[in-house]
């Protein structure tokens, strides 16, 4: 048995990446930043990469900032670095649940809940 399954709650870093794909597929890119426990720790900051109806409530609804709680899985990005050739890869959260969270900053869509286009 094995489970990758992440789940994370912080403020968006950077304002959605958008991309339209030819065949009719959307893909969002973000920053996540995600506080420790510790008042003293920077936060940990996470690649996001959404697909599909999700990728464009992203685009509609979340800006720099607004915090946020999604679930997904945990994905490597790989290739090749065209200077040296060595393989690289980085991780990206491939997020599958979205959800807008609200507080005192964020009063506008507080508590919307947005499923992965499969749920839809």
């Amino acid at each position: 048995m094995s489970i990758n399954s992440i789940t994370l709650i912080g403020r968006v870093g950077t304002d959605p990446d958008i991309k339209y794909f030819d065949s009719g597929s959307v893909k969002c890119r973000l920053t996540l930043a995600v506080n420790r426990r510790s008042r003293d720790a920077e936060p940990d900051w996470f690649s996001l990469e959404i697909w599909g109806k999700t990728a464009q409530i992203a685009k509609d609804y979340v800006t720099k900032g607004k915090q946020i709680g999604v679930k997904g899985s945990l994905k490597f990005d790989t290739w090749v670095d065209n200077k040296t050739g060595a393989n690289r890869s980085t991780p990206v959260i491939l997020v599958e649940q979205l959800e807008l969270l609200g507080s005192k900053r964020d009063t506008d869509n507080s508590g919307s809940d947005f499923d992965s286009p499969d749920n839809f």
